[in-house]
């Protein structure tokens, strides 16, 4: 218990050091990384669009600000599960199966590309570039508001895994 983390900054490095898999360290990396930078945008975004709007008095724009909040958070905390998870289960000793940590780290890199898919469905037609690519025009024929789903989807995997792959091999009583 001496080397427990505090919080969740702490946690992340925690992770990273502490477990055996090289793909949840990359992932501990990348993951953190993209984290921030999508923590920041938001942010960022949020002051910009709060000095645009302050002189508005009405309360549906402080309505709509909250529900950007909750957007970012939506899509920072399914990253960063995957490390708290494996931080968690570090710390506490928690027995779970084999793979645990490697197969969060690729829940986390499909929730990952699950955001990018969701930002070139829900891209708007001016910024939308022609392309021949049969996916990306499968994509941009759907509707914007189906720009949620793989992010959704990708999360409800996420924390899929971890339910799935917690506790010892010898209490999974549906496997052969």
């Amino acid at each position: 218990m001496a080397d427990s983390y505090r919080g969740v900054f702490g946690a992340i490095p925690y992770a990273i050091r502490e477990t055996e898999s090289w793909t949840m360290r990359v992932y501990g990396v990348i993951g953190a990384l993209a984290a921030g930078v999508i923590a920041t945008v938001v942010t960022l975004a949020l002051v910009v669009w709060m000095a645009e709007t302050a002189e508005v008095q009405s309360g549906t724009f402080l309505f709509s600000r909250s529900l950007y909040v909750i957007a970012g958070f939506a899509a920072v905390a399914p990253l960063l599960a995957p490390l708290l998870f494996v931080a968690r289960r570090h710390r506490r000793g928690d027995p779970v199966k084999a793979g645990y940590d490697r197969k969060l780290a690729y829940g986390g890199f499909l929730f990952l590309l699950s955001l990018y898919i969701g930002m070139v469905i829900s891209a708007p037609a001016e910024l939308r570039e022609p392309t021949e690519s049969v996916v990306v025009g499968a994509l941009y024929g759907l509707p914007q508001v189906a720009g949620v789903v793989p992010p959704v989807l990708a999360a409800l995997v996420v924390f899929w895994i971890h339910y799935r792959l917690r506790g010892s091999d010898a209490s999974d009583t549906d496997t052969p």
